[in-house]
């Protein structure tokens, strides 16, 4: 399985207008594959919307998307809203959940690290042993790393019913010694970003 992430930065204001006309096309998208979840940002680069579609692998993907284009159902008519656009191909860890709709909470936090090269595996070793009981606290919507686009690359998404449900959990994990994992040496995690996200009315995952 792979996991295409669409990052798409809109004119301020437009985001209600592209997620409008987004809704209206969708249903013709789907016939062809399933879309996981679309967001968009809260906290973090504003005027940001985000989706993201699985597939069996790279052939079928570019199957799908001849076919949606060939049928004319995709892509929706949102151009003029848009000011850059960004594809990500990514991995699942092996305990990353299936993405299958689900009702998770009011707001998702992505979180975007650049790790070392050669430090993925010792990454997915160490989530390994500390995942059961972190997603006792709150659930994992995703761990994934790049395969196309920026290299080193481990997203790890988290849903939560509010932003005060977030701090709460967090820090209820650091202090039951749940989270974060460590164990890592020195210097493996090179750079950290993280965005809080609102599903929109027809994502999947809300």
């Amino acid at each position: 399985m792979i996991i295409e992430m669409r990052s798409y930065t809109l004119k301020p204001t437009t985001v209600p207008a592209f997620e409008e006309r987004y809704a209206a096309a969708l249903p013709g998208r789907l016939e062809l594959s399933p879309l996981a979840a679309f967001w968009h940002s809260e906290v973090g680069t504003l005027n940001q919307v985000i989706h993201v579609w699985p597939y069996a692998d790279l052939n079928e993907r570019a199957r799908i998307r001849a076919e949606a284009i060939a049928r004319g159902v995709w892509p929706p008519k949102t151009q003029e809203f848009v000011v850059d656009m960004r594809s990500e191909i990514f991995l699942p860890a092996p305990f990353s959940p299936p993405l299958t709709p689900r009702a998770l909470g009011g707001i998702y936090e992505i979180r975007s690290y650049t790790i070392a090269p050669g430090a993925i595996p010792g990454m997915i070793e160490r989530w390994s042993a500390k995942i059961e009981e972190r997603v006792k606290l709150s659930p994992l919507v995703g761990a994934w790393y790049s395969e196309l686009g920026e290299l080193n690359k481990w997203v790890h998404i988290w849903a939560y019913k509010d932003a005060l449900e977030r701090q709460r959990i967090r820090a209820e994990a650091v202090a039951r010694g749940v989270w974060p994992p460590g164990g890592g040496a020195a210097g493996i995690v090179l750079r950290q970003e993280n965005m809080l996200v609102v599903p929109a009315a027809f994502s999947p995952l809300h």
